[in-house]
């Protein structure tokens, strides 16, 4: 019993890895960021501290992204990083056992980039690694019942990836996974301003952008937001003034390419599934579906009623913390247990 409490599931996003424990909820909720000393190769700090680091650093400091679009970029770091969040979550020390983990991978990653997930979580500390899809992840954090042979659509959007999957009977129907998500909304924010204005803002600025006055579908009023950043060419510090429509304006372009990846899904889905689908409804996960309109636009572009997910943002970890009680029924390793179909009567 010891054991299985130790159990732990792992959202390990781009953006932010979260980390579930059996028996306990979300014990773990940080950026996915380690800020590194380049001349020692000390790693100085790992999730929020780290990220508080980035662009104030010294030259010999550098804070990094471990994870690139859903998989592991940095092999040695995403070891650094998983070790902390083990031990801050109790799941790995050398008075209690290792944890088996279970951990989401975007859909459609190849087996090489399954292995370094796998790989990672092992040298961090875990004692056997599972792989989820985290569109699956999401539907089961999500609520969604997924035994019987009624087809869900789910699109969970991240940091790094979009994942889109049409889900029945405790299977993965058909999926696609794009490269274009919250990330991508805050580097076109940069890229804007910095055309525009002339003025050169950090990733934190774009954020923030995004989530204060950033949408994907005309609001009914116009709002506005002053934010600061650094002349392009005089290098002095200076102020900008957003407005809402014009972000808005920005953010569409992106917005419709996922849209578009929704609309193809559904042409290479059987028409019955389909029909399920405009019954129940698509249904938004993770952070980046509660950028303001995002259910709107999808719904008027797909023509099927679109609604977000409670705390979307945690849904994968969630559904990943239910599969631990259906942990013996997986196989681990690369075979990603989704696509081999080997959850049936869990």
């Amino acid at each position: 019993m010891q054991l299985i409490s130790r159990d732990l599931g792992i959202d390990l996003g781009t953006s932010n890895v979260l980390v579930y424990k059996m028996d306990t909820g979300i014990v773990a909720r940080e950026p996915s960021v380690v800020a590194l000393d380049r001349n020692s190769g000390k790693v100085l700090q790992v999730g929020a501290a780290a990220r508080n680091m980035m662009g104030r650093t010294p030259g010999n400091v550098v804070a990094m992204h471990p994870l690139k679009d859903g998989v592991v970029a940095d092999h040695d770091l995403t070891v650094k990083m998983l070790q902390k969040f083990f031990r801050d979550a109790g799941g790995s020390s050398m008075f209690t056992p290792k944890p088996r983990v279970v951990i989401s991978i975007p859909s459609g990653v190849t087996q090489m980039d399954e292995r370094a997930v796998i790989n990672a979580a092992m040298e961090a500390g875990a004692r056997r690694v599972y792989l989820i899809e985290e569109p699956l992840a999401a539907a089961l954090g999500a609520g969604l019942d997924l035994s019987g042979p009624r087809g869900h659509l789910v699109v969970d959007i991240g940091g790094g990836t979009t994942d889109i999957a049409v889900l029945t009977m405790n299977g993965v129907a058909n999926a696609s996974s794009i490269k274009l998500a919250g990330n991508h909304f805050d580097e076109s924010i940069a890229r804007y301003v910095r055309a525009k204005y002339h003025v050169v803002i950090g990733a934190s600025t774009a954020e923030d952008i995004k989530i204060q006055i950033g949408s994907v579908f005309p609001r009914s009023e116009e709002t506005t937001m002053v934010v600061r950043g650094r002349d392009s060419k005089s290098g002095m510090p200076r102020d900008v003034s957003l407005t809402a429509s014009e972000i808005c304006g920005l953010l569409q372009k992106s917005a419709n390419r996922i849209a578009d990846e929704v609309l193809s899904v559904l042409e290479d889905t059987s028409p019955e599934l389909v029909g399920d689908i405009a019954d129940s409804g698509i249904v938004l996960t993770g952070g980046g579906s509660q950028l303001w309109g995002m259910d709107m636009l999808l719904q008027s572009r797909i023509g099927i009623p679109c609604t977000v997910a409670d705390d979307p943002a945690s849904c994968v970890a969630y559904g990943c913390g239910k599969s631990l009680s259906w942990i013996s029924k997986m196989t681990e390793g690369p075979a990603n247990l989704a696509r081999k179909r080997l959850m049936q009567g869990f």
